[in-house]
């Protein structure tokens, strides 16, 4: 699906977005919905070699700067050496996406300490590095805008996905926290994807696939059983929604869950 932002080329011009996960799924979609509408980018991944590729993606799709920044997000040392000197050198962000892939399948019970630790680590406790780093640069600019993707689980936990549940919940909850610390300059706002189509979503399709003794196409079926719009969301269409809670006619929106879930949640 090409760019579907109702934004105009221009909407982003000056401003620079920290975009973290950028190299595959929602946070790929989301560089280039970004780069369509002007943005300066810097990129956040593990992947140098997916980070470049994506750069000259970029640059194609509007961008006028485009930094690659290789850090493991499970690294908090690397967060606190690499974030805060690329900011000097490069000028402070306008715009924190925080994103990062989520922890395999499974039950609840059968999870060790180290599986709740990982994920937590690259959610939580990356989340909070990156907005210590870039709130003075959105204070000097009095202008900041934090959107964290994490999931529909937060409403609603879904099944077989234990951790993933709870280090979700506990990402919604920092960041409802934060939109009544945060300078008023500066909204922080989550997005909750449903079954978007995405590797990540194929793997977790796998992976339940083989505990259940069923096909991947069966675990699909069943998800979208309980979506009313009867298909997976595409990455671009919840990009498109970031996108909007980025710019300035999404000001006014501060401390909430956005759903792009085709309907899957019942809660009001």
């Amino acid at each position: 699906m090409e760019n579907i932002s109702p934004l105009a080329e221009d909407a982003f011009d000056g401003r620079h977005a920290i975009v973290c996960g950028a190299s595959a799924g929602i946070g790929r979609s989301t560089a280039l919905t970004l780069a369509a509408a002007g943005a300066e980018l810097t990129l956040v991944s593990r992947s140098a070699d997916k980070l470049t590729a994506l750069a000259n993606e970029c640059h194609n799709a509007g961008s006028p700067t485009v930094h690659v920044l290789p850090i493991d997000l499970e690294d908090g040392r690397a967060i606190d050496a690499l974030i805060p000197a690329h900011l000097k050198e490069f000028g402070p962000a306008h715009i924190l996406i925080n994103n990062a892939g989520g922890p395999p399948s499974g039950p609840l019970l059968d999870a060790t300490d180290d599986d709740f630790l990982k994920p937590l680590k690259r959610h939580l406790f990356a989340a909070q590095r990156m907005v210590r780093h870039c709130l003075p640069g959105m204070e000097k600019l009095q202008h900041g805008r934090i959107v964290n993707i994490i999931s529909t689980s937060v409403r609603e936990p879904i099944a077989n996905l234990g951790v993933s549940n709870t280090v979700r919940g506990a990402m919604a909850g920092w960041s409802k926290t934060l939109a009544t610390e945060l300078p008023s300059c500066v909204s922080i706002n989550n997005i909750l994807p449903g079954f978007t189509n995405t590797g990540r979503l194929e793997s977790l399709a796998e992976q339940i696939s083989e505990t259940r003794g069923v096909t991947p196409d069966d675990v699909r079926s069943t998800w979208l059983a309980g979506v009313p719009a009867e298909r997976l969301i595409e990455p671009e269409e919840t990009a498109a929604a970031i996108a909007f809670l980025c710019s300035d006619a999404g000001g006014a929106i501060r401390g909430v869950s956005l759903a792009v879930d085709g309907g899957r949640m019942r809660s009001i």
